[in-house]
């Protein structure tokens, strides 16, 4: 045991893997670190009062409690959250790593690591930690004792997030990493539902962040059974779980209803497991003409311009609305200019149930796919150009505008200047919307 001085960094080791917590400890007693060791979450959380450490080196997967709620029930407590908490863990998946990091960690250390990062983590949140100067820890232990203002986020009114944000095929580079190379997929929460729109690539994420809260009910409903729409959902690990049910809502489909579509995408032809052995059980259902209502959430729909049977959703809670139309050829093979389209142009008046069915959204998530440049050789494929999408804005005025089912050889640098030229676009039709770029993870609350 390393000596006890009061100069000396005290550091508690909390693993249930005797060997490496051992190992840990003598590679920091060896520098001048004092030491303490816990075999499992309770323990770890016993010996906190007693030991006083300045840092916790905490595992995941441990016994009696698991680390991430030792990890919050440190930092929900004012007489320990500030003591410093590194995660060291073979569970290196990104939603262990966001929770982690959510919850008040310092750091994530993946294991196995080598002894000299164990110490340059170590040594750098020391450092960090004793340049605060006197004042700075004046001001956090106010924070602490509640005399700051500390406003907190409200998520009580809903919220949704991107998993997928590209068209077509997913993609992935270092050109990509701003906006994500996952294909359609959206989830949105509200009161307690949880509603999921498309099953693109990004639905394998979606799936493993939804392993910890166990078997539930899910609803998911698809725009159209074009590939970058459902190809992730043979990657879906809920649907191989007993205990879910999960329902999928689609449009009728003129050659095939949805269920077949699904069964297809999963023959032994193209997949190595077929829809029998999803152990879940699915509900495949088409739209009628009646809105459907999920918990407190009502989701009704609209057939946009794009090839297949494909529709839009907009989905009303509370006293706000979301729209989500990812594809849609909005003024087909129009190449003026967006200042001319009015309700009484003829492209628009064809276009008025949906014009009519977004109006007013408080958030609408509709596609602006190609710069005009490419639009003239693609009319027809079912994607707005960005004069024409601004223009649908125009008509409609939500009160935001996010762009989605970005195009695959759209890579970062294109999209920022794509965005800068919807921002001036809407300018110079007089329609100020506040209008941004959906990514993958991106995540916004009501």
């Amino acid at each position: 045991m390393g000596n006890s001085s009061k100069n000396i960094r005290r550091i508690l080791i909390a693993d249930d893997v005797d060997v490496l917590s051992e190992l840990m400890a003598t590679v920091l007693e060896s520098d001048g670190f004092e030491t303490r060791r816990a075999h499992d979450g309770e323990d770890c959380l016993e010996k906190v009062p007693a030991f006083k450490p300045d840092l916790i080196l905490l595992d995941l997967m441990m016994p009696k409690i698991h680390g991430l709620d030792v990890l919050k029930q440190l930092k929900s407590n004012k007489k320990t959250r500030h003591i410093g908490v590194i995660i060291c863990s073979t569970k290196t998946f990104k939603t262990e790593i966001e929770q982690a990091y959510e919850f008040g960690a310092y750091e994530f250390l993946s294991k196995p690591f080598q002894e000299q990062d164990l110490l340059r983590l170590v040594h750098r949140y020391f450092s960090s930690s004793s340049n605060t100067s006197k004042e700075a820890k004046e001001q956090i232990q106010k924070a602490i004792e509640g005399e700051v203002y500390r406003p907190q986020l409200e998520v009580g009114n809903g919220w949704f997030r991107f998993w997928g944000t590209r068209a077509s095929i997913p993609i992935t580079g270092p050109r990509y990493v701003r906006h994500g190379g996952n294909t359609t997929c959206m989830e949105m929460s509200y009161n307690g539902e949880r509603i999921i729109f498309d099953a693109g690539s990004g639905i394998r994420d979606l799936g493993l962040s939804l392993l910890s809260e166990g078997p539930q009910t899910l609803h998911i409903f698809i725009t159209h059974t074009h590939w970058d729409h459902i190809q992730g959902f043979p990657f879906f690990v809920p649907a191989f779980i007993p205990g879910y049910h999960i329902h999928l809502y689609a449009s009728p489909n003129l050659d095939k209803d949805i269920e077949s579509i699904f069964k297809g995408q999963l023959d032994r032809a193209y997949f190595p497991v077929q829809i029998d052995d999803m152990q879940a059980q699915l509900s495949f259902h088409h739209f009628g003409a009646d809105p459907i209502q999920i918990g407190d959430m009502t989701v009704s729909w609209e057939y946009t311009v794009h090839p297949s049977s494909t529709v839009g959703f907009k989905i009303e809670f509370g006293d706000k609305s979301l729209g989500f139309v990812p594809d849609n050829e909005f003024l087909k093979g129009y190449l003026g200019p967006p200042h001319d389209i009015t309700m009484d142009h003829e492209l628009a008046a064809i276009n008025t149930k949906l014009i009519n069915f977004l109006t007013d959204a408080d958030v609408l998530i509709h596609e602006a796919q190609y710069p005009n440049e490419e639009y003239i050789n693609k009319i027809g494929w079912g994607h707005s150009s960005l004069s024409n999408a601004c223009a649908l804005i125009k008509l409609v005025h939500p009160k935001q505008w996010i762009i989605t089912h970005h195009d695959p050889m759209h890579d970062d640098d294109f999209l920022r200047d794509k965005l800068n030229l919807t921002h001036q676009l809407l300018r110079d039709i007089g329609t100020p919307v506040p209008v941004e770029h959906s990514y993958d993870g991106m995540i916004q609350y009501f």
